[in-house]
């Protein structure tokens, strides 16, 4: 008898200490005052379903928060996608406008550089490639 009187006492205490700290978590997320969330230590059943659905309402103020976060970083994501599917188009058009310009001497120059991965050095640039070079300069890397 006296083992089950320890546990009744430890598992009042857990409970205790349980409605204590989510009273404190609870008015911190919902910005009231603790005395008006205190309950003593007598209370009843309706006291757990009160403490219940407090904590249902922080849930769901959080779930709410956290869902609105999500939409706005979609939003973002949804623009930048779009910005790059632009920013692609772009640099094919401006791709397919320099290869109609190279010469074939040029095409076959960069498809040995593309193959041996070496970057392209000033003395295999000749005085012909110099009116394409500016305007691949000007798009920036293509990442």
């Amino acid at each position: 008898m006296n083992a089950q009187c320890c546990r009744t006492v430890a598992m009042d205490l857990g409970v205790y200490q349980l409605r204590h700290f989510s009273i404190s978590f609870l008015s911190s997320l919902l910005g009231t005052d603790n005395s008006s969330l205190r309950l003593d230590s007598s209370s009843s059943g309706a006291s757990v379903v009160a403490i219940d659905n407090k904590i249902e309402q922080a849930m769901d103020l959080v779930k709410s928060h956290l869902m609105y976060a999500v939409r706005e970083e979609v939003e973002v994501l949804k623009e930048q996608i779009k910005e790059l599917i632009e920013k692609n188009s772009q640099l094919e058009q401006e791709n397919t406008l320099l290869k109609t310009l190279a010469s074939p001497e040029q095409l076959a120059q960069f498809q040995a550089q593309l193959q041996t991965g070496s970057p392209p050095s000033s003395q295999t640039q000749g005085t012909t490639q110099q009116p394409a070079q500016p305007a691949s300069q000007g798009s920036g890397p293509s990442a």
